[in-house]
């Protein structure tokens, strides 16, 4: 045997074990694509579901937070026409809320004076 035929075993050799290592590779990224592909299946199959119940969820909570709105919006016009009420009250008799806040600050300066009383 010469040189060359010891050239042919070795090469033929190196060939086998490249051609092993890449079917070890093929298979084993076969193997990731199937646990891929059943991990997306099992994904799939539980997420359906549960979009669902967030779905009924979702249902379930606009309900109440549509009745809150139409009360939230009755208060709101409530307090506007109370703030009218008492602007307009305000512009046509300024003269008794100025009476009225006299009696007011009488009302506490005594409240003061019968607690210092109190208190010797």
């Amino acid at each position: 045997m010469g040189p060359g035929g010891i050239a042919t075993i070795i090469a033929a050799s190196s060939l086998a074990v490249i051609a092993l290592a890449i079917a070890y590779v093929v298979i084993r990224v076969g193997r990731l694509v199937d646990e891929a592909s059943k991990s997306l299946k099992v994904l799939t199959d539980e997420t359906a579901p549960l979009i669902d119940e967030i779905n009924t969820t979702v249902t379930l909570v606009n309900g109440p937070l549509h009745s809150i709105n139409r009360v939230t919006k009755n208060i709101e016009e409530m307090s506007e026409k109370v703030n009218q009420a008492a602007t307009g009250f305000m512009d046509k008799n300024g003269s008794a809320v100025k009476v009225a806040g006299a009696l007011l600050s009488a009302a506490q300066m005594s409240k003061g004076r019968s607690k210092k009383k109190k208190a010797e």
